[in-house]
């Protein structure tokens, strides 16, 4: 019997189901060899020698595999197809004790692919391997040397990490971005208008005065406004030209690792974290093609598929063949990301839990979409004349839906009335609005991902994880609309960083380390040089360091009181944020919770329902999940998840809150409920 190793069980369950008694499939659970936690793993010295160790937790795993191996007929190591899952299997190989053991690699998990693969297996890619155990060493040199800089500099329990901390800075970039920002003044004026003999209405936008055209911010001032109004006191509206024409928009690329991620949250409300889980599931049960791709490529017979299932179901005219082509360095031997089956449309998916099918439907409408004909519009510009100012009507109409009948974009609809050039309107109103320029937006995790991918900092497989660490550090977080901004500890971390290691938050530089990391891949270069070439500077510049910079000073004088021992209390900075701490400390360990600056989006001037003396006030948990509690704590225990508003239920009398039910997250629906559970009221 011939032995096939995969990472997971589910996996491996979904392979068993086509092959036959001669196989036997085997979960890895994931890595079996990995570097020490409690030592940095690599000996500098030694050209860095990696010191591999199987982690406890797989030891036990490990021994199951070496007897099945030892009793199978051959061992077939089938982990996935990227560079990760090449070295799972190049330690597989080295735990195991085995040689020359053949690997196979497919894109999606299918009969045909599993028997096409076991026909054309080949050996570990040896530069594969090599650029994930740069990149694990690189990681691991970076976060292990300069992690206890940061607890003798900063603060005890803190992190650095070479990806997450240029993910950091370009949050903190953009706070600054958002506080440098002045906001400037300008105007729109908008005539209302219609036909003579016709009561539909029109609105027409002034574009262009006498002399020039008239750009977003050129009306500055109420004055200016008023001046051109008054210049269109009881003026003549005429149309002086008409243009029509047919516009078509065309459909979306197929999904790529971070398209998906970016479309999945902003569709469905999924974090990046949850979109890659519930992709892995779907691929693992042999619903989609491999998830962690940056290629755009499609394999002929998807096409082939998806060209029959469109023309039969949709019909001729609904078809068009397209070839797509990543940008930048894709692995174009791979694909993008797809269902297995383009006739497995989501209606026919039978017994999968919700959220994964509302993943694959977005996955199955991308891809069917991709391959159909462009949505047609019929589009309208409508130039109309009065005292040499010239106003501007645009409309727009669906003519033919093509790929918009499968996936949904957001377009509007302006239908205008049936104009001719030189017609005379009637002016129904006209008016000028006070608006004023937008601060740059705040990332969120899809904006956050894509400025990742246009930097090339970080690969597909990374930007999920990258995410998750820094929220977890406390270095970034979410305001209630889920946009990041970062806290006090991740300011100073960037700026201590920034200072003192400007090439670990470079964006150029940690792009070009990714291209590095590209060429060992490809052979082009060595793992070891491109350690040494990062180290030797980096360690040099690190033992300065420790000699040069003081410790941050993040204490602030408080008129606080100890409770417990009657001395003063000072407000100190944890990895968590800020905390009252008592100044008799190691004698009195006496803390109490701080209300965490600058989470607070809006001001909560609410009056605690319980206490009515304290005021409602934005909190951490210890996980910093943020909850909405009673400043009085611990005198008043008031607290609640979801956000209060200064109303009370006409029912029972608690106070109200805000909630987002979870069917609708990422929808913008929020209920108005009663804060109290056993009560019933929805607003």
């Amino acid at each position: 019997m011939k032995l096939i190793i995969v990472e997971s069980p589910s996996k491996g369950k979904t392979i068993s189901g086509f092959l036959g008694k001669d196989y036997n499939v085997l979960a890895s659970m994931g890595h079996v060899r990995d570097l020490p936690k409690t030592e940095l793993g690599v000996d500098v010295e030694n050209n860095f020698e990696p010191k591999y160790i199987i982690p406890t937790k797989a030891k036990k795993n490990v021994s199951l595999l070496k007897k099945a191996a030892k009793n199978a007929q051959e061992v077939i190591l089938a982990t996935d197809e990227d560079r990760e899952g090449e070295a799972i299997s190049w330690h597989l190989a080295e735990a195991l004790g085995l040689k020359d053991a053949p690997r196979i690699v497919f894109h999606e998990i299918t009969k045909e692919a599993i028997n096409e693969a076991l026909k054309n297996p080949r050996k570990i890619d040896i530069n594969l391997v090599n650029a994930q155990q740069a990149r694990r060493i690189l990681d691991r040199i970076v976060g292990y040397k300069l992690s206890p800089f940061l607890w003798k500099k900063v603060s005890k329990g803190l992190s650095a990490g070479r990806v997450q901390s240029v993910a950091v800075r370009l949050v903190v970039d953009k706070e600054n971005e958002i506080k440098a920002f002045k906001p400037e003044e300008y105007w729109h004026i908008v005539a209302l208008l219609k036909k003579t003999n016709n009561n539909q209405e029109f609105e027409a936008r002034l574009i262009k005065d006498k002399e020039n055209i008239i750009d977003k911010l050129d009306i500055k001032s109420k004055t200016q406004a008023d001046e051109i109004l008054a210049n269109l006191n009881n003026a003549e509206y005429y149309i002086e030209k008409i243009e029509k024409k047919e516009t078509k928009k065309n459909p979306f690329s197929p999904f790529t690792t971070s398209t998906l991620q970016q479309t999945s949250f902003n569709k469905l409300g999924y974090s990046a974290k949850m979109t890659m889980q519930l992709a892995q599931r779907l691929y693992e049960q042999g619903h989609i093609t491999y998830h962690r791709t940056d290629s755009l490529n499609l394999s002929s017979l998807s096409l082939e598929s998806a060209k029959k299932f469109i023309i039969e179901k949709f019909g001729q005219n609904y078809y068009n063949f397209r070839k797509f082509k990543a940008k930048g360095n894709a692995q174009e031997a791979h694909e993008a990301i797809r269902p297995t089956r383009a006739n497995r449309n989501p209606e026919s998916l039978v017994g999968i839990e919700p959220k994964q099918l509302k993943l694959y439907t977005l996955i199955w409408q991308r891809f069917m979409a991709c391959q159909m004909a462009c949505a047609v519009f019929d589009s309208v510009s409508c130039d109309i004349k009065s005292n040499n100012y010239t106003f501007r009507a645009n409309g727009q109409t669906l003519k033919f839906e093509g790929f918009l009948k499968v996936y949904k974009t957001k377009f509007e609809e302006n239908e205008l009335p049936d104009l001719k050039e030189k017609e005379k309107l009637n002016l129904v109103k006209i008016e000028s609005s006070e608006h004023f320029t937008e601060p740059p937006a705040r990332y969120n995790e899809a904006s956050l991902i894509k400025a990742l991918e246009k930097h090339g900092v970080g690969r597909p497989s990374t930007y999920a994880p990258t995410l998750s660490t820094i929220q977890e550090r406390n270095y970034i977080a979410k305001n209630d609309q889920k946009k990041f901004f970062p806290t006090e500890m991740g300011i100073i971390v960037n700026t201590v960083l920034m200072e003192n290691f400007p090439q670990i938050v470079d964006i150029d530089f940690t792009a070009k380390m990714e291209k590095e990391l590209d060429e060992i891949a490809e052979g082009k270069d060595t793992w070891r040089k491109t350690l040494k070439d990062f180290y030797d500077p980096f360690a040099k510049n690190l033992a300065e360091k420790y000699k040069d910079v003081k410790k941050e000073n993040t204490d602030i004088k408080t008129n606080k009181i100890c409770i417990k021992c009657g001395k003063p209390m000072i407000e100190k900075l944890g990895r968590f944020g800020r905390f009252y701490a008592c100044t008799g400390f190691p004698d009195c360990k006496h803390t109490e919770s701080v209300a965490p600056i600058g989470q607070i989006t809006e001001a909560i001037n609410i009056k605690c329902p319980k206490c009515l003396t304290g005021n409602i006030v934005l909190k951490n948990t210890k996980r910093r999940k943020i909850f909405f509690g009673c400043d009085n704590y611990p005198k008043c225990d008031f607290a609640t998840w979801d956000k209060p508003i200064n109303e009370f239920c006409p029912k029972c009398k608690s106070i109200l809150v805000e909630k987002t039910p979870r069917q609708t997250q990422g929808e913008n629906n929020k209920q108005v409920t009663c804060s109290n559970k056993e009560c019933d009221f929805k607003k």
